[in-house]
């Protein structure tokens, strides 16, 4: 029996490019998402290209039962839970002042407690066995937020400070469980044409974006390694880093610059689909529209999975500096 992964939001965007990298290494594949006949046919692909068991249950995180009854199912048929990825999300593009409560609590269900219902469930199994991987994923926005998406920054602040709480928990009972964490940058997945909009124009990421394929690359990379955390993108690094040198100034720009960059000049269509409360139907796979502008890797993943070479090539690099100086100081 090969290992098995459960990975969340897998019927489209970063879920679903998830699943092929996990089917692309030979894991069973359990998929969880809203549209049934999404994610039955996405199991169907990955079976017959990839040789793998892939089961798809139609599932909502919102509701903890409904995470908890897949969790279960998922061992009877596949197996053991080896890896659970929780990436599930909605989002509103909207101004707080034209929310509603409603949209509030369930963009925060879906995207925060989503992610606590995918956890505690991997937990519970894994901790019997004294083994296990859980990928929480992240965003640049947890770090600093925009306007137009204060349910979604709001929810991934909140995952952060979720996962930071669980892995000293996890370090106290000394547990070989890996509990890690990946901050994706703007990617180019069918959320900009489902996610809830009032603001009458089509949404886009705010480039440099990325094809979805790199945040699988990435999700997988920090399943498989023994990393606290991955940043993805010199976007991400560079929006962390700056909030904690300037974030007043940054507040200033985004209030000027932060609407427009996150919307087209395109008009939303009237009968345009929002998938909050319910899921929107359709052949969406992982891509967006985006693909003309979207970058197919990442210089600072690179970095990232190659550390130990680059930190070593650094090293000779600034050794080879300091030498250069004293043979100058000599002469």
């Amino acid at each position: 029996m090969g290992k098995v992964v459960v990975v969340t939001g897998a019927g489209a965007g970063v879920g679903r490019a998830a699943v092929e990298e996990f089917a692309r290494h030979g894991y069973d594949i359990a998929l969880l998402s809203r549209d049934v006949a999404r994610i039955e046919r996405a199991a169907a692909d990955l079976q017959a290209s990839y040789g793998v068991h892939a089961l798809g249950i139609s599932t909502d995180v919102a509701d903890a039962d409904a995470v908890e009854a897949a969790a279960s199912r998922i061992e009877r048929e596949l197996g053991p839970i080896d890896v659970w990825v929780n990436v599930a999300m909605a989002t509103v593009f909207a101004p707080v002042s034209r929310l509603t409560a409603n949209e509030f609590e369930r963009g925060t269900k879906v995207t925060y407690l989503g992610q606590v219902h995918g956890t505690m469930a991997a937990l519970a199994r894994m901790r019997t066995r004294d083994r296990g991987t859980i990928v929480n994923v992240g965003s640049a926005l947890g770090y600093r937020s925009v306007p137009l998406q204060s349910i979604y920054c709001g929810a991934k602040f909140a995952v952060r400070g979720f996962t930071d709480a669980l892995r000293s928990e996890i370090i106290h009972d000394r547990l070989n469980i890996h509990l890690t964490m990946v901050d994706l940058p703007a990617l180019n997945t069918p959320q900009f044409d489902w996610a809830l909009n009032k603001m009458g124009k089509k949404a886009q990421p705010v480039a440099p974006i990325y094809e979805p394929e790199v945040a699988a690359r990435a999700i997988f990379f920090a399943a498989t390694h023994r990393r606290r955390q991955v940043w993805v993108g010199f976007p991400t690094v560079k929006a962390i880093l700056a909030n904690r040198i300037a974030p007043g100034l940054i507040d200033r720009y985004l209030a000027r610059a932060g609407y427009e960059g996150q919307l087209t000049d395109e008009p939303l269509e009237p009968d345009a689909p929002g998938n909050l409360f319910e899921p929107v139907a359709g052949d969406y796979g992982a891509h967006g529209r985006f693909d003309s502008r979207s970058r197919k890797g990442s210089w600072e993943m690179f970095t990232n999975r190659h550390r130990n070479a680059f930190w070593a090539l650094a090293g000779i690099g600034l050794a080879g500096v300091a030498l250069l100086v004293n043979k100058k100081k000599s002469v």
